[in-house]
């Protein structure tokens, strides 16, 4: 079975099509940082105009990388949510259109189920069960994870997620929008323990989050340090979080009596949280596991796997009928019968 997948949920266009013999055949994805860094945020207006101009493009572009005409899909996936309501309408409009015209089924997908499912995609891949990190800009959640559909929070950010931090340290270290990746690139320069900077809720008992309190910290910090120390305050502030992130992921493994770890998002591609949770992992013989650097972010290989995966156990496809979701709770999804 042949999937396109179609992902539009904020401020990345992206196309893939998944063969459920051969894999992954194509992907491209299309940022529109450069266009919202003016705006230091997230247009939604300019995002969803951003998504018509280049999804057919796009797909033209991967059905052509994949070798493969409209008519040899058998299925089209599509983000139905959560995320900018504009920007998700672009995405299912077409994805819904293209179904129509070529009289195959389609079928909504949830965004962070995707990136749930998107370590399956690399080599080795995990096998059910997992405790699952998602971490990215807008999420910071760990979670069980059984099988497709049958995941179950354990813990989350009671503030900030842990991407959201990145990118506001950054603003406030004068490195611009979109900050994260700037951050870590200047932090990898600095002294980590030159600045002490607190690490919330490390020791709270439990599997949440926070990080509001540290990006306070680092704000009161800069106010009294000059910009010479920038690198050291950003070096600070990068081993705060991947203490963290890596200290509940082992707690929830204990907790869960399971050995495996998945992590995906954005924020899973960060060097030094891979190298901690590789380091600490393997010294308690547990297993890490993370998407391939390029799926990290929003991307629409995701959205044609976990298609892909919901088709093949029978989930019921769209009757012709769409909708969007830009506020959609993964705790109610349920598993495919």
């Amino acid at each position: 079975m042949k999937i396109l997948g179609v992902e539009s949920s904020c401020d990345e266009t992206g196309l893939a099509v998944y063969d459920t013999d051969a894999g992954l055949l194509a992907h491209a994805i299309h940022s529109q940082v450069a266009m919202h860094a003016e705006y230091g945020g997230v247009v939604p207006e300019l995002a969803s105009r951003d998504h018509i101009r280049r999804v057919i493009p796009l797909t033209r572009g991967v059905m052509q990388q994949a070798g493969l005409a409209l008519a040899d899909l058998d299925a089209i996936a599509y983000t139905q949510g959560p995320g900018l309501s504009g920007a998700l309408l672009v995405g299912a409009s077409f994805a819904n259109a293209l179904a129509a015209a070529l009289a195959i089924p389609s079928i909504g997908i949830h965004h962070l189920e995707g990136h749930l499912l998107s370590p399956l995609l690399a080599n080795p891949k995990p096998e059910f069960p997992f405790v699952a990190l998602l971490v990215s800009g807008g999420h910071t959640q760990l979670m069980r994870v059984d099988g497709v559909g049958r995941y179950e929070l354990l813990g989350e950010t009671v503030d900030d997620a842990a991407g959201e931090a990145f990118d506001k340290t950054a603003q406030l270290l004068g490195l611009g929008y979109p900050g994260g990746p700037a951050l870590s690139k200047l932090a990898d320069t600095g002294q980590a323990y030159r600045f002490k900077l607190p690490r919330p809720m490390l020791n709270s008992g439990d599997l949440d989050f926070s990080f509001s309190g540290l990006k306070t910290a680092v704000l009161t910090l800069s106010k009294k340090e000059d910009e010479s120390a920038r690198a050291d305050i950003a070096a600070a502030f990068q081993v705060a979080v991947v203490e963290v992130l890596t200290s509940k992921c082992i707690a929830a493994l204990k907790q869960s009596g399971l050995r495996r770890l998945v992590v995906a998002g954005g924020v899973g591609a960060n060097r030094a949280l891979r190298e901690r949770l590789n380091a600490e992992t393997a010294q308690r013989h547990f297993e890490v596991f993370y998407p391939p650097l390029e799926l990290c972010t929003d991307n629409g290989a995701m959205i044609a796997f976990a298609g892909a995966l919901r088709l093949n156990a029978d989930q019921p496809a769209a009757d012709g009928r769409f909708g969007v979701r830009p506020r959609w709770a993964l705790s109610e999804l349920t598993a495919p019968v």
